[in-house]
């Protein structure tokens, strides 16, 4: 039975838009532009990070977070950035008596901007830089599940991408939940991985606390 669920961050509970077109400021580049250089390196299989290679060779991009908060520029989100079936998903869920965590790819600001969100709402906030483990490192979900009250079988991980999210997870035992939303998961969703590896794949939040119900009922 699923006991616990943790979010993935970036395109499962925060729409990445903003972020993305900041960057794309940050580098003089159109917007436009930048978004189709980014699905065609998502569907290529490459790390996004490459994205900045294309316009700008030599890209840092721990280091150009660094310039960006100089210049009054830091990364930022706010509840404006979420998407809209996160409070209600997060409350039906808790409603429901899961436990209830927050663990992806951030940074320690991130962490902070999270906290400030969501920390009435949840039981865990972690980041890939309070951690020290990225994913899809197998070290991130090890330590997801050492702070999970309950066994990885007992662990729904959501997430938007196949690759970072859905198999590291898998391997590791716990059940997943596919979200249909953003670059990676409209890209990836109809691949082999994509349709056979997660427990459950859904279109937006809402859906998930009916499928666990409905999940867990069967194990009773």
């Amino acid at each position: 039975m699923i006991h616990a669920v943790v979010f993935d961050i970036g395109e499962c509970l925060v729409d990445e838009t903003r972020e993305y077109g900041t960057w794309a400021d940050w580098l003089g580049v159109p917007r436009h532009t930048f978004a189709a250089m980014f699905g065609a390196v998502v569907a290529q299989g490459r790390d996004y990070r490459d994205v900045f290679q294309v316009f700008r060779p030599g890209f840092n991009l721990y280091a150009e977070r660094e310039e960006r908060a100089a210049a009054g520029q830091p990364e930022w989100f706010g509840e404006d950035d979420l998407y809209p079936d996160v409070r209600p998903a997060l409350a039906k869920l808790r409603a429901d008596g899961l436990w209830l965590g927050i663990a992806g790819n951030q940074t320690v600001r991130a962490g902070g901007l999270l906290r400030e969100l969501f920390s009435a709402d949840v039981d865990l906030i972690g980041t890939s830089d309070d951690s020290g483990a990225s994913k899809p490192d197998p070290a991130f979900f090890v330590r997801v599940a050492e702070a999970v009250p309950y066994e990885a079988e007992e662990i729904l991980y959501v997430g938007d991408r196949v690759d970072n999210d859905i198999r590291p997870a898998v391997k590791a035992g716990m059940h997943t939940a596919l979200v249909r939303r953003g670059p990676w998961a409209t890209i990836q969703w109809d691949t082999d991985e994509a349709v056979q590896l997660p427990t459950f794949r859904v279109g937006n939040l809402a859906e998930l606390p009916q499928a666990i119900t409905a999940f867990n009922a069967q194990g009773r």
